[in-house]
C-alpha cells in the first residue's frame, strides 16, 4: 500500500508499505477475513464447494452439514442436530459470534419448514411483492408465463390514451425486467426433502 499522507520518509518516497494485518475499512479486509475463515473451517474437516467458494460441506458417517458463508453471516444446515450443535460450539471458540436461532430469511429468500413432512422450502414471494410495489405494479393482473407459443406483439397493442401513456412513461421497464430476471437465476419456490 502507498505510504500514508504526511508520513512519507524523506528520500524514500518511492517505497511502499507492506500491510501485515488488514483491518475493517481497508480494501484488503474482506479478502483477509475470507482467507482466515477458509483456513480455520478447512481445519475442522469442511470441504469447500468447487463451484461456489462460499459453501462448505462436512460429512461424518451418515451425518452431513452444509455451511454457507455470506460476508460474515453463516447459514448452517444439516441432517443431524447434535452435529450442528457441535459445529456451532466449535465455531464459537474460533470466532466472536452470536447464534441467531433458526433462519427464516436469507438474502431476501424466505425459508419455510414442515417438520412433520420432513420438508424444507425456499420462496421469493416477498421479493416479488417488493419488486411489484417498487414499480407500482402490485395490482397487475397475472399472465401466463411463458407466453403462448406464436404470440405476436406489435405497436398496435401499445397504449393509446393519454392516461395509459402517462402511466407507462413512469415505469422504468428495463429496470423492472432486470429485477424480475433475477428470479430466473436464483432459487424460486422449491422444496427439499431431508
Amino acid at each position: 500500500m502507498d505510504q500514508p499522507e504526511g508520513l512519507t520518509a524523506v528520500g524514500e518516497e518511492q517505497k511502499v508499505c507492506r500491510l501485515q494485518r488488514s483491518i475493517y475499512g481497508l480494501k484488503q479486509a474482506s479478502q483477509s477475513w475470507n482467507t482466515h475463515f477458509d483456513e480455520v473451517i478447512r481445519g475442522y474437516n469442511f470441504i469447500k464447494n468447487d463451484y461456489d467458494p462460499c459453501i462448505y460441506k462436512k460429512i461424518s458417517g451418515s451425518s452431513v452439514a452444509y455451511l454457507v458463508l455470506y460476508v460474515d453471516d453463516i447459514l448452517l444446515i444439516g441432517n443431524d442436530v447434535k452435529m450442528l450443535a457441535d459445529i456451532k460450539a466449535w465455531l464459537s471458540t474460533q470466532f466472536s459470534m452470536k447464534d441467531m436461532g433458526e433462519a427464516s430469511y436469507i438474502l431476501g429468500t424466505k425459508i419455510y419448514r414442515d417438520r412433520s413432512r420432513r420438508m424444507l422450502g425456499l420462496t421469493q414471494s416477498s421479493y416479488i411483492k417488493k419488486v411489484l410495489k417498487r414499480f407500482k405494479m402490485e395490482h397487475s393482473k397475472r399472465g401466463v408465463i411463458p407466453m403462448r407459443h406464436g404470440i405476436k406483439l406489435s405497436k398496435k397493442q401499445s397504449p393509446k390514451t393519454d392516461e395509459k401513456l402517462k402511466r407507462m412513461s413512469n415505469i422504468p421497464y428495463a429496470s423492472a425486467v432486470e429485477a424480475f430476471s433475477m428470479l430466473s437465476s436464483v432459487p424460486g419456490p422449491m422444496s427439499l426433502t431431508l
